[in-house]
């Protein structure tokens, strides 16, 4: 017996949701958002079978990713003797489902840390306040920005998707996105979700015009009852404290709906992982890499 994948589709959206609804840890890779937007540049696909979905990605290697279901009533051992014939590769593996699988057959798995996907989780009252010592620069920059400018906070919605889709091609502008490969594949993603954004269930945002002008935008999807996941978070660097205005002002509008929120990953790349370890992380959701030798 063996999977048989197909590409992810809109139509599904509901249904996948039911399965990841399911999943006891929730890392930010397997929302339905993040699969969707990313499933061209990560080649990914999925296969709904044992009331599971497994998921391979194709780009630039062939690796499958956690399966998304009710992981605690799932006969693993006779799910991989189905599947699996040889030795197989996971990636993205949320701490609580690999504990499963080394109760189940520890002798025959393979570890390694996959740090740079951790994601990283914050306290929205934090974030909010930016109390203390630890926050006094990223307050100072907040405060700059709030008397320098005269801007106008806005919940984001489709009448802003055109200036959101104007600012991303200036940001790719600053940036240089044709050099890099990674900042080239996100702005293709980020115009793919916003080209469907009537049609994505649980997205949010908020927006903060100058003069008539995007300064900024931040688009974030609810995650869990008590935790927001930030997708997207662009500023133009012409506008000083942009991107501290941004992230607070868009939690505050928020605060009364979440505890938490989650801000994804650093990708090992050394000035993400120092800005977001600035931010003060209260946990992660850690994911490993895991060999699955033959059963």
């Amino acid at each position: 017996m063996s999977l048989i994948f197909e590409p992810i589709t809109l139509d599904i959206q509901k249904e996948y949701s039911k399965y990841f609804a399911l999943c006891s840890q929730k890392a930010s890779d397997y929302s339905f958002v993040n699969l969707w937007g990313w499933a061209e540049e990560y080649g990914l696909y999925w296969s709904l079978s044992d009331k599971l979905v497994w998921i391979k990605q194709t780009v630039p290697e062939e690796v499958y990713w956690a399966p998304v279901g009710l992981w605690e009533n799932v006969d693993w051992k006779k799910c991989f003797s189905e599947y699996f014939s040889s030795k197989t590769l996971f990636d993205r593996m949320p701490e609580s489902l690999l504990r499963l699988w080394k109760d189940s057959f520890n002798h025959l798995i393979s570890v390694e840390e996959s740090r740079g996907h951790w994601d990283y989780l914050y306290s929205v009252t934090e974030l909010i306040e930016l109390k203390g010592k630890r926050f006094h620069k990223k307050k100072n920059l907040l405060n700059q920005f709030k008397k320098k400018y005269d801007f106008e906070y806005v919940p984001f919605g489709t009448d802003m998707i055109h200036k959101a889709m104007e600012m991303q091609e200036d940001w790719c502008t600053w940036r240089d996105c044709e050099s890099s490969d990674v900042l080239s594949a996100e702005n293709r993603t980020i115009s793919r979700i916003l080209n469907k954004w009537e049609k994505m269930q649980g997205l949010t945002g908020g927006a903060i015009i100058v003069n008539q002008t995007m300064a900024g935008y931040t688009i974030a999807e609810s995650f869990t009852d008590d935790t927001l996941v930030i997708h997207f978070e662009k500023g133009n660097p012409d506008y000083k404290g942009i991107y501290q205005a941004i992230n607070q002002m868009f939690l505050e509008h928020s605060r009364n709906k979440f505890e938490f929120v989650n801000r994804e990953q650093d990708l090992d790349i050394e000035g993400l992982r120092k800005a977001k370890l600035s931010y003060n992380p209260v946990d992660f959701v850690k994911k490993y890499r895991v060999i699955l030798n033959r059963l």
